[in-house]
């Protein structure tokens, strides 16, 4: 009996996590890669003349039970984790790699895909279908299919450490950020903290059986404590816990496991004809070459370094003056930046956070989607959730069509890794006459209510919220025939576009007045603040670029480097990978590399460029709906039905210039940063 339907016979084939125990994970992933083995083995030992339909078309559709389980369980590993989740990962890690490489080194599944697509000019497919033929067989000539078998071997042993290299770089990174508290029970020691931070710090401290205030590196405590706590050695000391993850050479150590990956991405780069793993990667992205990469990146770092050092220096000048420092470190930054903005705006994120509660702001979301898209957002309580604080929803349209389920998971513990993301449960696919719906969801980590306090967002996690949001509206309007081309399966430096650009709706008047009203009395944000959140939106800007870059430039060093044999130390290495976006002085005891989630665990190696390329792409979107109206039917509908519908079936320039009428122009950014002389 299939696995789908003995546990998933729920309401909307949703997941069943009330059901599911950790130990039945690694049985149901064997059972699942034997049955989507037989599928393939079906298509390969087909009599029938290779066709588009008994080849490409049940490729795409074949896996789906391994799918969902494998979807299922590497979300909860990064939301709701423990050791037990952690081990199954180890085990079953190497079993998908294993598994995916068994049908990329298939010769006789290759060569069935490759005569259909020498096959392609007399073919009559749709425009999907030819993106789906090309996609198939790029996937088996960039993965080895064309490869000697001793080679394939080489290859398979590659993937398989890669994917348990991965896992432990992530399972290191969790686990420093569960082990670092700092307890005080000294009140003065949070001089300066405002009191809703301090009560989530109290109660953080009481949920542990502690006197005090508890701080930890997770976001809603680190952030609040760094940018307003008076004391500069406990900002030094949380700075350097957060910036010394995975760098501190004990057992939690990452340095040799991003040596091993960079060195191992490299040799598999190299093997398959590629100079190195940023060459291969980015063959397959709108940037095309690392040269065109650092080429776009330095082109904005030129445009950004004269500005950076100016606000660099004006906040010097500022900290010198205040509080007579002599020279700023990197644990004065959030600090003073706050500070010199209040004086500049007369304004600080503790005045707004009152009129941006949680439950109002994904509720101006909702509104939002309702308004551009014709979405409409049923909480239910009928499905099950895999922990208590999730939040789930029925998505509906205009004509009360299921568009998709929707989760939504606030708040930091200690199974959950920081930083916020989009994923999926379920994919959308058309398949036997059924258009299957999508289950979308959302992971951030927030502050929590406290006895008090609702949650109260700041400004930044506002946007955080709507950019998440983004890429699941993203998913949701999903409306492909093939799940490979579905919803956010699109060129990595386009998929940042759907979610950069709902940001720009928390800036707009007409948007915040929809929900951003006080907790306590209702009213709404006078326009006052509005006009001052619009007149600071570009505070800083050339600073906060710089970092953007200098994320990317490091990436950049890690995988187009032709050589990474030859690195040594990765602290030198990443030194000198910054030494043309440095402002503030280096901190011997950091290091950023040994916790960059997102290029050594995450899918961003040779794509963290893809931040500020999006945003090219989104300040220029954006200019349209501002000339028509930010919530236009009209611009709405040709996002929709070119952009967020379409997923991956076209090239994305062809998706946004029939949505914009024309390529995107970076003066439209550079004009919304403040950088455009």
């Amino acid at each position: 009996m299939s696995i789908l339907n003995k546990y998933f016979n729920t309401t909307y084939n949703t997941a069943p996590f009330s059901k599911i125990k950790t130990e039945d994970f690694l049985p149901a992933f064997k059972v699942a890669i034997e049955k989507a083995k037989s599928e393939i083995n079906a298509i390969v030992n087909n009599s029938e003349v290779a066709s588009f339909e008994n080849t490409i078309e049940a490729l795409d559709y074949s896996g789906e039970e391994l799918d969902r389980i494998s979807s299922i369980f590497f979300n909860l590993n990064s939301a709701e984790t423990d050791d037990a989740i952690q081990k199954t990962a180890q085990e079953v890690s190497p079993l998908l790699s294993e598994f995916s490489n068994d049908i990329m080194l298939n010769e006789e599944l290759f060569k069935r895909v490759k005569a259909v697509y020498e096959q392609k000019p007399e073919l009559e497919l749709t425009t999907e279908q030819e993106t789906l033929l090309d996609k198939k067989y790029k996937s088996f000539s960039r993965n080895g299919a064309n490869l000697a078998e001793d080679e394939k071997e080489k290859l398979r042993d590659i993937d398989k450490e890669l994917s348990q290299l991965k896992l432990k770089f992530g399972e290191h990174i969790l686990a420093e950020t569960n082990k670092f508290e700092m307890l005080l029970t000294d009140e003065e020691d949070l001089s300066g903290m405002p009191d809703g931070a301090k009560e989530a710090a109290k109660q953080l401290a009481e949920n542990k059986g502690k006197d005090g205030w508890l701080i930890t590196l997770d976001y809603p405590s680190y952030i609040p404590f760094m940018t307003y706590v008076d004391s500069r050695q406990l900002r030094e000391k949380l700075s350097k816990a957060f910036g010394s993850k995975g760098f501190k050479g004990d057992e939690l150590d990452n340095q040799n496991i991003i040596l091993k990956i960079a060195n191992l991405r490299h040799k598999r780069a190299q093997l398959l004809g590629y100079k190195s793993h940023a060459h291969f990667v980015l063959e397959e992205r709108m940037a095309k070459t690392p040269d065109n990469v650092h080429n776009f990146l330095k082109e904005l770092l030129e445009k950004a370094k004269s500005a950076s050092e100016k606000e660099f220096q004006n906040l010097e000048k500022f900290a010198k003056d205040l509080d007579g420092i002599e020279q700023l470190q990197k644990w004065d930054s959030g600090y003073y930046s706050e500070k010199l903005k209040k004086e500049l705006y007369s304004f600080d994120d503790e005045q707004l956070k009152p009129y941006f509660k949680l439950e109002n702001v994904i509720n101006g979301a909702f509104t939002v989607a309702k308004k551009l898209f014709g979405l409409h957002f049923e909480e239910i309580n009928t499905i099950d959730k895999y922990h208590e604080d999730v939040l789930t929803y029925k998505v509906i349209d205009d004509s009360g069509n299921l568009v998709s389920i929707f989760y939504a998971d606030f708040f930091p513990r200690s199974g959950k890794r920081n930083g916020a993301w989009m994923t999926s449960f379920k994919p959308q696919m058309i398949k036997e006459g059924q258009n299957h719906r999508p289950h979308i969801s959302i992971v951030c980590n927030f502050t929590k209510p406290t006895k008090s306090k609702p949650s109260l967002l700041t400004f930044n996690e506002v946007t955080t919220l709507f950019h998440e949001f983004g890429h699941a509206l993203h998913g949701m309007l999903a409306n492909t025939t093939y799940p490979s081309l579905s919803g956010t399966s699109v060129y990595w430096d386009f998929v940042e576009l759907p979610s950069q650009i709902l940001e720009n709706w928390c800036y707009e008047e007409e948007t915040l007045k929809l929900f951003a009203t006080h907790y306590k009395t209702g009213e709404i944000i006078p326009m006052e603040l509005i006009e001052k959140i619009k007149t600071s939106a570009t505070f800083h800007e050339g600073m906060q670029t710089l970092r953007q870059l200098s994320f990317g430039m490091l990436d950049m060093a890690w995988h187009a480097n032709e050589l990474p044999e030859t690195i040594t130390s990765v602290k030198d290495f990443e030194t000198k990978a910054f030494a043309g976006t440095n402002l503030y002085p280096e901190v011997k005891e950091n290091c950023m590399s040994t916790a960059f989630a997102h290029i050594f665990q995450g899918g961003y190696s040779s794509g963290y460029y893809s931040y500020k390329w999006a945003e090219v792409l989104d300040a220029d979107a954006f200019e349209y709906f501002k000339e028509e109206g930010i919530f236009n039917k009209t611009v709405a509908n040709k996002f929709k039905a070119f952009v967020l519908s379409q997923g991956g079936t076209e090239n994305p320039m062809t998706l946004y210039k029939r949505f914009r009428g024309q390529e995107p122009k970076p003066e439209a950014l550079l004009r919304r940063s403040g950088l455009l002389k």
